[in-house]
C-alpha cells in the first residue's frame, strides 16, 4: 500500500514553479544591474577616464619613487653575548615603531625617518649546532629533548636556536641606503659595550697564551721525536737513558697528541680571526627590491582605490536621496 500523499506531485511541481519564478526574478535583477552599470559608466566615462589616468600616472611615480628595499647581515655573536644582541635589536625596532629619531640619531644613523623595521632571527644550522665542540654532547641534547616530541620543532625553538653560531639582522628602509648611513652605525652600536669589552680583552690574552704554550709543546715534541730518530738510526747500543717504545705505541701517542696540537692551533687562529668584534659580520647584503602585492603595483592599485573611492561617494549621495525622498513630509 502506497504511503505518498495524493498531493506530493502537484507540491512538487508548485516547489519547481516557485524556484523557476526566483531564478527568473534573480537573473532579471542582474540584467537590470548591469545595464543601470553600464549606463553609469557611460554617463561618468570622463571622470572614469580621469580617474584612471591620474591613478595610472600617481601610480608609476610612486612606483618609481617610494620604493622598499630589504638589507641583511649576517652576524656571529662573541662572548656569549647573544641575549644582548637581541635585546639591543628589540630595543632599535621599538624606537623605530616609537618614530623616536632623536635616539635612531645618537646612535648614528643618517637618515632614522627610512628606517621601517629591524629584527634578528637565528640562522638555522644544526650540524655546526653538532659539531661546534668537535663532540656529539650536542647532538645527545637534541636527541634527550626531542624524545617526546618532533625534533624539527627542537631545533627551530627560540631558545634553542639562540645557541647557533650565526644569525641575520634584517631591516628594511624606504628608498636606497648605503652602508655608512646604516650598517655602519648599527654595528658600531652593538659593539659598544664595555661588560663585553673586558670579556673579549680576556679571551684574547687567553687564547694566545694556549697558543703560546702549545707551540711549546710541539716544540717539545719535534725535539724529543728527532732525538728518538737519531738513537734509532745508531748502531751502537741504546743510551740506558732512552725510554723503550713496546710496538711504538708511546711514539704514536705522542705523534696522535702532535696532530690534536696542530689542529687546535688552527681552530684558535680562525676564532681570533672572529674575535675582534664582539658581535662579528661575515656577510652584508644592501638594497635588495622588495616585491609584493602592493610594493612596486601602485600603477594597478591607485587607479582601483580612486574609482572604487568615486564610486562609492555616488553610492552615498544616492543613498542619502532616497532616505530623504521617503522621509519626506506630505505638504
Amino acid at each position: 500500500m502506497s504511503t505518498t500523499p495524493p498531493n506530493s506531485y502537484e507540491d512538487k511541481e508548485i516547489d519547481l514553479r516557485d524556484i523557476s519564478r526566483k531564478m527568473g526574478s534573480m537573473f532579471q535583477r542582474l540584467s537590470s544591474f548591469i545595464f543601470k552599470s553600464i549606463q553609469f559608466a557611460i554617463k561618468n566615462i570622463v571622470i572614469l577616464l580621469l580617474l584612471l589616468i591620474i591613478g595610472v600616472g600617481l601610480g608609476m611615480y610612486l612606483d618609481r619613487t617610494q620604493k622598499i628595499y630589504d638589507h641583511q647581515i649576517i652576524v656571529s655573536p662573541n662572548f656569549g653575548s647573544v641575549d644582548y644582541l637581541y635585546s639591543r635589536v628589540d630595543l632599535i625596532n621599538s624606537k623605530i615603531k616609537q618614530g623616536d629619531t632623536v635616539f635612531l640619531k645618537s646612535i648614528g644613523f643618517k637618515n632614522p625617518t627610512r628606517l621601517a623595521k629591524i629584527k634578528v632571527e637565528p640562522v638555522v644550522d644544526v650540524y655546526k649546532f653538532i659539531n661546534r665542540t668537535g663532540k656529539e654532547l650536542d647532538f645527545q641534547l637534541l636527541q634527550l629533548f626531542a624524545e617526546d616530541g618532533d625534533i624539527q620543532k627542537i631545533v627551530e625553538d627560540p631558545i634553542t636556536a639562540r645557541n647557533y653560531t650565526y644569525h641575520s639582522i634584517s631591516f628594511t628602509t624606504r628608498n636606497r641606503t648605503t652602508t655608512a648611513a646604516t650598517v655602519t652605525p648599527l654595528l658600531n652600536y652593538l659593539n659598544d659595550n664595555e661588560h663585553f669589552k673586558k670579556i673579549q680583552q680576556e679571551t684574547l690574552k687567553n687564547v694566545q697564551l694556549k697558543m703560546e704554550a702549545n707551540e711549546r709543546t710541539i716544540a717539545q715534541i719535534n725535539g724529543f721525536m728527532d732525538d728518538f730518530a737519531k738513537s734509532s738510526s745508531e748502531t751502537a747500543p741504546k743510551s740506558s737513558s732512552l725510554v723503550y717504545y713496546n710496538e711504538n705505541t708511546q711514539l704514536n701517542d705522542v705523534i696522535n697528541t702532535k696532530d690534536e696540537l696542530h689542529q687546535e692551533q688552527g681552530y684558535l687562529r680562525i676564532e681570533l680571526v672572529g674575535y675582534d668584534k664582539i658581535i662579528k659580520d661575515s656577510t652584508v647584503i644592501t638594497n635588495i627590491e622588495k616585491k609584493g602585492t602592493v610594493n612596486g603595483n601602485m600603477k594597478l592599485w591607485l587607479p582601483l582605490l580612486l574609482i572604487a573611492f568615486f564610486l562609492a561617494i555616488r553610492a552615498f549621495i544616492a543613498f542619502y536621496k532616497h532616505q530623504a525622498r521617503k522621509h519626506q513630509t506630505p505638504a
